[in-house]
């Protein structure tokens, strides 16, 4: 305990499943976090402010320190409002977690651009602002003399690096925040700033009613069990991306009960090269040695 003590943790997409399970133990490894979800339901639509509310006075009734937010991440000025909060309420802030997002399963031919356009906001739009926001105040402190020593966890998932049927918006975004990630990393690691990413497969709203994949993540039966799909098994990985002296960055992790992988980034196969240009024919030819 204590692997977060006196740092500064946002969570978004704290009040329930995974984000929630980050806050608490953030919380419970002594960091003060401010807790942020809409109260929305999976799929984007409506708000409950006691959702949030209720999981910043559970972190506070066990001797914690937390603030509610129902800012909404997917603009600028709700992530304005997360990073003034943290700052007038804590004075500081060391780590944000991008766990905010939401699920409208379509088959593609059947996707309205609504369809789209809503889970691109609520998932890449979700992630993009609160980076961009954060990402210029810690340049800001740097450039003043104050070196962060911050950290950003993003959320991607098997969707996006692997695929899955029926998600063509959701891995979209997925995988756009797995590259945002990478790319990130590179820019802003000379302000002191530490960008990783995490692939949970654990049960949660969003997996938990779909077909085929709810059975599969239920809790056991037996409760003395290891419940491998809890999503509180993901959040030791998420502190630890978050603590001070990580020497990690640009890194995307997979993470499944008491399982952790490295996931390799995209990378080239094999190489044909002819030296000039190809015709239509000698690629055909090529190709079918290979396919």
């Amino acid at each position: 305990m204590g692997a977060l003590q006196g740092r500064v943790v946002v969570v978004t997409g704290a009040g329930r499943g995974l984000g929630r399970e980050h806050a608490l133990l953030a919380a419970a490894e002594g960091a003060s976090v401010v807790v942020a979800d809409t109260g929305a339901a999976a799929d984007g639509t409506g708000s409950d402010p006691s959702v949030v509310e209720a999981v910043a006075a559970e972190i506070t009734n066990a001797g914690g320190r937390a603030v509610a937010s129902t800012a909404d991440v997917a603009t600028t000025e709700g992530a304005r409002e997360l990073l003034a909060l943290a700052r007038d309420t804590y004075g500081r802030v060391d780590g944000l977690v991008n766990n905010a997002g939401i699920l409208r399963d379509r088959m593609f031919v059947n996707m309205s651009e609504d369809d789209w356009d809503a889970v691109i906001r609520g998932q890449l739009r979700s992630t993009f602002a609160p980076c961009r926001v954060f990402a210029d105040h810690w340049r800001t402190e740097s450039k003043a003399g104050n070196q962060p020593v911050a950290s950003i966890v993003n959320v991607s998932s098997t969707s996006g690096i692997i695929g899955a049927v029926g998600q063509t918006n959701y891995g979209a975004g997925k995988a756009a925040i797995a590259a945002l990630t990478v790319i990130l990393a590179q820019e802003i690691g000379r302000y002191g700033v530490r960008v990783n990413a995490i692939v949970p497969v654990a049960r949660t709203r969003m997996t938990q009613d779909l077909p085929g994949i709810g059975e599969m993540v239920a809790a056991p039966a037996d409760p003395a069990a290891f419940d491998v799909y809890h999503p509180g098994n993901v959040s030791p990985l998420v502190a630890w991306l978050l603590t001070a002296d990580v020497p990690v960055t640009g890194e995307v992790y997979y993470a499944k009960g008491g399982e952790i992988r490295r996931c390799a980034p995209w990378s080239y196969d094999w190489t044909i090269d002819k030296g000039a240009r190809w015709t239509v024919e000698e690629i055909a030819k090529e190709m079918a040695a290979r396919v």
